[in-house]
Parts: C-alpha cells; structure tokens; sequence
C-alpha cells in the first residue's frame, strides 16, 4: 500500500515523472517547507526517483530484446552504438 494519496499516483509517463520529480526538487530546495511537509515531499521524491530507475530498467530490457539475437543470446551494445553486433 502506497503511502501517497491518490492525487499523487506517480505520473505514467516517463516524461511527466521527470516533471513531477523536479517540480518537488525544486520545493525542497527553495528551503520554506516546515518539516513535515519537507519530509513528505523528500518521501515523494524517493518513490518518483525509484519508479523512474524502474521505468529506465524496463526500457533497457525491451531495447536488448529487440537487438539481433546470436546463439540463442541477445546481442548487447552501448545505446547510440549503431555499428551492430
């Protein structure tokens, strides 16, 4: 169970979590929150930051699944790499 309210849902996009994400860095730099709001907006931030790496690690896995594939085994290459395999 997720301790952000509803309104909060982390955005579905990757794009818009980035958004969200900066827009509570941005909060937490300003320094004017009172410590309760501080800490949840550095809570909010966590879960925004985690759900991106996820969301990195899917898009990852999908590219290596979609590189030649080689003796049964998928063919990795560093992104922008487009000499191929």
């Amino acid at each position: 169970m997720s301790t952000l309210p509803e309104a909060d849902a982390a955005p579905e996009s990757f794009e818009a979590l980035l958004t969200a994400l900066e827009r509570e860095v941005e909060r937490l730099e300003r320094g004017e929150l009172p410590l309760e709001q501080a800490l949840a907006a550095f809570e909010r931030g966590m879960s925004l930051s985690q759900r991106g790496e996820s969301m990195l690690a899917e898009a990852e896995r999908k590219v290596e699944l979609l590189l030649d594939v080689k003796g049964g085994a998928a063919v990795t290459q560093p992104f922008g790499d487009t000499r191929g395999g």
